[in-house]
């Protein structure tokens, strides 16, 4: 009977193969993505770390420049510029949270600040992948102008260069723009249990 079922298994698994090998022979194209992760649920940020990592691992150059955060003692803030500030820049833009600040000219100017720098960073020939990261928030706020951001991503950003932006409620002008768009959903959390953000996990 294991023989049987083996056997069928690999016909079936070839014949997925032959589907699959056909489809991939089409994908020839290459080209720098934009990407946006967004939604209510954990792990935008910390997916758009861990392609930093690929990068660091590929030799790829990269940046990241942080937006609302401010100087959260962050996990991935302290790896990278304390064991690979040569491969990644690393830039914080943001004071803080806006509820923290409490002041949205200072939000506005850190915001705008940051986007001068994630321009920088996206156009410098050297750079092949920056993560803006929570930039999402800024522009929910209208901190800056969405049509300035989409424009500059689809015509001025080089053809090879991957962006990737994180942050809940991304506008809908962003998603349309992006080639790739992940939304995290928000089935459960702990903070709702009473439990604080935690080292590894969080920060």
């Amino acid at each position: 009977m294991s023989d049987d079922l083996n056997v069928r298994h690999a016909e079936k698994m070839r014949k997925i193969k032959m589907v699959r090998d056909k489809m991939m022979a089409t994908k020839t194209d290459e080209k720098g993505l934009i990407m946006v992760h967004t939604g209510a649920g954990k792990g935008k940020s910390s997916s758009g770390f861990g392609m930093i990592m690929r990068c660091i691992a590929h030799g790829m150059p990269c940046a990241v420049v942080q937006f609302i955060k401010g100087n959260w003692e962050t996990g991935e803030k302290m790896f990278l510029r304390e064991r690979f500030a040569k491969e990644c820049r690393f830039f914080v833009s943001g004071e803080g949270f806006t509820w923290e600040t409490q002041d949205r000219e200072r939000d506005i100017a850190a915001a705008q600040n940051g986007w001068k720098i994630a321009q920088e960073q996206i156009l410098d020939p050297e750079i092949q992948f920056v993560l803006l990261d929570e930039i999402n928030i800024a522009l929910r706020y209208d901190y800056l102008d969405i049509d300035e951001v989409v424009e500059f991503l689809l015509h001025q950003k080089p053809a090879m260069t991957h962006v990737c932006l994180t942050g809940r409620n991304a506008k809908p002008e962003l998603i349309e723009a992006a080639d790739l768009v992940t939304e995290m959903s928000l089935v459960k959390h702990p903070f709702r249990d009473g439990i604080m953000a935690q080292k590894g996990i969080e920060l």
